[in-house]
């Protein structure tokens, strides 16, 4: 009976024994066999591997491309307008040895922590280099730069078994404390443009004003001038009709003037005038002022 219960002690710790032996590696991730801490296989390959059960240990590590956010930081560009500057990274553990020297137990929490500083460091160097503005990042030189920080990040982080594939940044903002001071500023600018486009279009309406004021002034002089000739050639003509018609018959030329001149001195219905009654002024009314050919018309 003790012989069958050993023997199926030994079955069971031999059943054990080997499937603690086994295990499986997924195609998303590499492994590493331990053995009191040193690195005695590297399994990258997916399916089985084996190792020592109880004396050996297996650590995996993730494969895939993985993503790290890092703080936000204050940046001082060439033009020392700081910026408060953000970014992503994407990175694999390109070697899993080397990986695993460099963080030790502390794994990918340890490797994200030194990750995160050497990204900080290339951001604010390739930020704060000479030449960089802070409208330089905002550009469309910030692809540049960006690549920049990437290249440098992925050289320091091979000491750490790390490929950086990508860098991105997020945000690139002002500090809270300039916010009020850049917004003044910015306003301060747009009233000083906004005053210079009034100014200048003012000036373009006084120009447009005085230009229509000249014109205004030449129109009613060449309109004056012209009806001055016109009113001094038809004077002309008035008068040449005037002298021919006395050339004529001048008798009915100082007939004619003098009716015209009764005309204008006596009109209304009270008109009064007092005057001698042989006054010229009616030498036509009493006949004595007529010469042959011409009749008074009327009492």
């Amino acid at each position: 009976m003790r012989s069958v219960t050993a023997l199926l002690i030994v079955a069971v710790l031999a059943i054990v024994g080997v499937l603690s032996s086994i295990f499986i590696v997924d195609e998303r991730e590499k492994a590493l066999v331990l053995q009191f801490g040193q690195i005695r296989a590297v399994k990258q390959e997916p399916g089985l591997a084996f190792k020592i059960p109880f004396i050996q240990e297996v650590v995996r590590y993730d494969d895939r491309i993985l993503s790290l956010d890092t703080p936000a930081i204050e940046v001082t560009p060439s033009d020392d307008r700081r910026l408060v500057v953000d970014a992503f990274a994407r990175y694999r553990i390109a070697d899993v040895v080397q990986f695993r020297e460099a963080v030790g137990p502390g794994g990918t929490r340890l490797a994200e922590d030194r990750l995160a500083d050497i990204l900080n460091d290339n951001i604010r160097s390739v930020l704060g280099a000479e030449g960089v503005t802070s409208n330089t990042i905002l550009s469309e030189e910030r692809s540049a730069l960006m690549n920049r920080i990437r290249v440098l990040a992925d050289s320091r982080a091979q000491a750490l078994g790390l490929d950086v594939v990508d860098v991105r940044l997020k945000q690139t903002n002002l500090p809270e404390q300039n916010l009020a001071a850049t917004f003044d500023r910015m306003r301060a600018e747009r009233e000083r443009e906004a005053t210079d486009e009034r100014a200048r279009g003012e000036e373009a309406a006084q120009r447009i004003r005085a230009q229509a004021d000249r014109t205004v002034v030449e129109l009613v002089s060449e309109a004056r001038r012209e009806s001055e000739i016109v009113r001094g050639e038809a004077d002309a003509e008035r008068n040449a009709i005037f002298a021919e018609a006395y050339g004529a018959d001048e008798d009915f030329f100082r007939f004619y003037r003098s009716l015209a001149a009764y005309e204008r001195a006596l009109q209304g219905q009270n008109s009064t005038m007092v005057i001698t009654p042989d006054s010229e002024f009616f030498e036509f009314l009493d006949g004595a002022g007529l010469s042959s050919g011409v009749t008074p018309s009327g009492n």
